[in-house]
């Protein structure tokens, strides 16, 4: 199982966008649904999905946040057929971009926006193609421009596990961004890899709640420990969720409450699920005492 999980949010759509991508994916599956009642979004469906081997997190929980291309996911492809295959199905009611074609870094790319809003980047690489199938992206744009190779490194020191790979700088003449800064990073978090780049360009976006991590921890004093070194602003605390201090979402989650709450007993679920909804951060031994029906005694 994945230590760290992408997580996205959606309006009403992530059983419909769970069975799209599966679709659209090659082995890929849908792993289970979980409902949740009397949240502040009211009925909320958590769907856990496969695509290429790799776990997302889908959830329905209101109109809240929307996808951006801050983050998107990349898409190592060993074929230009493959390419081919997967720009038709998630260009379909989307919208490119940057157009299917050649580029100077790959013979085969483009990038699009699917049908929900979700960035997706799709690269012909051959036999340089990625065991990792798909690749989070981080783009650090207005603001945040600049301090992509600063938030590698943060972020490697604070995860598990973890390494920086190559770096591809911006050079002299390539304005409007900074020479020396991050045309394209990798790096890799509990195992999982990440690329990172930066983009002077004007955009009319940055990160936001849509996609968070999900970082999947065994112990209290995991939790404890990714959430005093990630959190960064108290106002976002809430239920498991954090932002750091780039803005980039993160939930701290007790893999226990996961299996708390697939528990058949609604009675239980419901306790559980009361409980955590009023946490900031994730305090395992009294979701224990919800499940068990204990809290308060």
């Amino acid at each position: 199982m994945q230590k760290i999980t992408p997580h996205l949010w959606f309006d009403k759509e992530a059983r419909e966008a769970a069975q799209f991508y599966t679709s659209a994916f090659k082995d890929s599956k849908i792993n289970g649904t979980t409902t949740l009642h009397n949240t502040p979004s009211g009925t909320v469906d958590v769907v856990a999905i496969e695509l290429l081997g790799q776990e997302f997190t889908l959830i329905s929980a209101g109109p809240l946040f929307k996808f951006n291309p801050s983050i998107s996911f990349l898409v190592s492809c060993e074929t230009r057929e493959e390419v081919d295959i997967l720009w038709k199905s998630l260009s379909e009611g989307g919208m490119a971009l940057m157009e299917l074609g050649a580029y100077p870094f790959s013979e085969r790319y483009g990038w699009v926006q699917d049908r929900y809003g979700l960035s997706w980047q799709v690269m012909f690489m051959g036999e340089h193609r990625m065991k990792q199938r798909i690749i989070p992206t981080l783009m650090f744009v207005d603001g945040k421009c600049g301090k992509a190779e600063e938030a590698i490194y943060f972020y490697t020191s604070v995860f598990h596990d973890s390494g920086v790979g190559d770096m591809l700088r911006y050079r002299k003449g390539e304005e409007p961004d900074k020479e020396g800064t991050i045309m394209h990073a990798a790096f890799k978090l509990e195992k999982l890899e990440f690329a990172a780049m930066d983009s002077a360009r004007v955009h009319n976006f940055t990160f936001n709640e849509a996609i968070s991590f999900m970082v999947h921890c065994e112990m209290q004093e995991e939790i404890d420990y990714y959430w005093e070194r990630l959190s960064a602003d108290p106002k976002a605390e809430q239920c498991g969720w954090l932002k750091d201090k780039y803005g980039v979402s993160w939930q701290i989650v007790a893999r226990i409450l996961d299996e708390m709450l697939k528990d058949r007993d609604r009675e239980k679920v419901a306790r559980v699920t009361e409980a955590f909804l009023k946490m900031k951060k994730i305090d395992i031994k009294m979701l224990k005492e919800a499940y068990e029906g204990k809290a308060g005694t």
